[in-house]
């Protein structure tokens, strides 16, 4: 593969042929696969399951997700070593789809995001990343760093709070109003597991924090609802309805079964109705997950490749990441993307190829199968104080506090603006505003550096003395409809009856339809008032979109002339550009 193939490939399955059938896939490969694809199943399976319960569905769904769009991604993307699965960032977005149309619209959302990942791969937008500045993408992080961890504020403390309003500002208000029933022994669980998770990485084990952090909070709460205490676990919080019609507690343990998502029941039995009105409501969420499901995943595999010094196909990463969200939701499984820390545990386990991605889905659907009573006890409190340390994580606080000290004041708007908007009202508004606002800023900025200066009497130029009614003028910049108008319409003063204003173009690299009807304006201005405007040393771009508009020399008021040499001492104008 070409140096640059990866920007443009698309293929099924290229990661895994890159690694396991262009390279020679040995056997201590395969075992280094299969140990890394152990450890990083084990790392899975309490944050699967607490980023279901996050996005406001029981915890078994995590573990489908992690299971079946984890492995059918690995299996058909484009990046060797990622990890897919439920990550934190869909967090903010999920959860008010589950809270207005249940289950079943998150399914059907998560479904038509997987369709539209599929296009943006076939439409080769595996770049798209690049168009993202990073202002934007530090802010709606950020942002929804603080929206998950203000969800957790409620089962971190025991509130005893029956569901959240949707808008951030009354989720405050709310908690404020409830926290005079803070239940101690919910805190005390939560403060130990968080605890933990801060202070175990100075052990430098290989075992990751949430590990250990989970297993001694869940003994905690063991011993506190021994006492009577009524710490919320899993196996209390969650109920689904058993083979026989019965209702039982904590995750069912068996294998997910195919259903049409928008007739997937939850634990009241609802489900939907599948309309066109409905799809119509579910598409702005759609597009949204797809968005961020693309910005996360080619994020990620940039950082891998980084890691690695290999290269992913982002066309093909988008595809897989697609046809995983295509599948998944057909057994359960909802919106799936790479996680950059699952996937950086997975290289640093030691992973060689796609393989220990497929093994870590394996053994999260083993884990699901086997160990299910065991992971009823896990605590909420617990799994409140795990989301919190991943949503401070995904913030990349350090990251933004340097931004905000040492960036310019257009970044650090564009960075509050996407910040604010997403904590206040949802992703799609921050994304949409921040990259408009990006934009303006920017075309700002270039206008600005767009400069016109007068070089009649500058030698370097112009080593001869010229006729007090010839002027010269170097223009430096793009020629874009926000620079134009003031460019030109500066230029228009000078241009008075038998004046020759020559304008030396050696430094314009671009001249847009704006900046082409700023020019035509000068054009006629010259023609009305008997001035004659000169064009030298017109570059390729300008000269092109020039010989398209049919601008041609006008006897009397236009004339061009390949060098400014030529235009100081005319000789026969130039009368066409080709």
């Amino acid at each position: 593969m070409s140096h640059r193939a990866h920007l443009f490939s698309l293929r099924i399955g290229h990661a895994l042929r890159e690694s396991c059938f262009a390279e020679p896939y040995t056997g201590i490969r395969l075992r280094k696969d299969l140990m890394a694809g152990l450890t990083v199943g084990i790392i899975a399976i309490p944050l699967a399951m607490a980023l279901a319960i996050a996005s406001g569905v029981p915890p078994q769904y995590g573990l489908y997700t992690a299971a079946i769009a984890g492995f059918v991604i690995a299996l058909t993307g484009g990046s060797r070593f990622s990890i897919s699965g439920p990550t934190a960032a869909f967090v903010v977005i999920l959860y008010p789809i589950t809270q207005k149309y249940g289950l079943s619209g998150l399914l059907l959302a998560s479904l038509m995001a997987g369709v539209m990942l599929v296009l943006m791969a076939i439409f080769r937008l595996g770049r798209l990343i690049e168009y993202i500045p990073e202002p934007v993408t530090l802010g709606f992080t950020g942002g929804i760093g603080v929206v998950i961890a203000t969800l957790q504020i409620k089962d971190f403390l025991g509130l005893p709070i029956a569901a959240m309003p949707e808008h951030y500002l009354e989720k405050i208000s709310l908690l404020a109003q409830s926290i005079g029933h803070t239940h101690w022994p919910s805190v005390i669980v939560a403060l130990f597991t968080l605890i933990i998770m801060l202070l175990w990485p100075r052990l430098k084990t290989p075992v990751p924090a949430h590990l250990p952090a989970v297993i001694i909070g869940s003994l905690i709460a063991l011993v506190l609802n021994d006492a009577g205490l009524g710490v919320d676990t899993i196996y209390s919080r969650f109920s689904y309805i058993a083979a026989d019609g019965s209702t039982a507690q904590g995750i069912p343990p068996i294998l997910p079964s195919f259903e049409w998502p928008w007739l997937q029941s939850d634990a009241n039995g609802n489900t939907l109705a599948i309309s066109w009105s409905l799809v119509s409501d579910l598409l702005p969420a759609a597009f949204a997950i797809a968005m961020l499901g693309a910005i996360e995943s080619l994020l990620c595999a940039v950082v891998l490749d980084g890691m690695t010094g290999k290269r992913h196909s982002a066309n093909s990463e988008l595809l897989g990441q697609g046809i995983g969200n295509l599948i998944a939701p057909f057994f359960g499984g909802i919106t799936a993307t790479a996680a950059i820390a699952r996937s950086a545990a997975n290289f640093k386990a030691g992973a060689q190829s796609p393989v220990a991605g497929m093994v870590h889905a394996l053994v999260v659907m083993l884990g699901l199968v086997s160990f299910a009573s065991l992971l009823g006890y896990l605590p909420m409190p617990a799994m409140a104080a795990l989301l919190m340390v991943v949503a401070w994580n995904m913030s990349e606080a350090p990251k933004s506090l340097h931004l905000l000290k040492t960036s310019q004041l257009s970044d650090i708007l564009v960075f509050l603006c996407c910040f604010s908007l997403t904590i206040l009202f949802d992703m799609v508004i921050a994304i949409t505003a921040g990259i408009v606002l990006a934009a303006i800023l920017f075309m700002k900025e270039m206008a600005e550096m767009t400069r016109v200066v007068e070089i009649t009497h500058n030698k370097q130029y112009v080593p001869t003395d010229l006729p007090e009614n010839c002027r010269v003028f170097k223009i430096t910049g793009p020629l874009f409809f926000a620079a134009a108008d003031k460019i030109f319409g500066e230029l228009t003063r000078y241009c008075e009856r038998g004046s020759n204003v020559i304008l030396y173009l050696d430094d314009v690299t671009m001249l847009d339809a704006g900046g082409l009807s700023a020019l035509t304006k000068l054009i006629a201005h010259c023609e009305k008032v008997g001035a004659q405007l000169t064009l030298t040393d017109i570059q390729f771009q300008p000269l092109k979109t020039l010989t398209k508009a049919n601008i041609k020399p006008v006897e009397g008021t236009l004339r061009l002339y390949p060098r400014l040499d030529n235009a100081l001492h005319p000789e026969p104008p130039v009368t066409r550009f080709l």
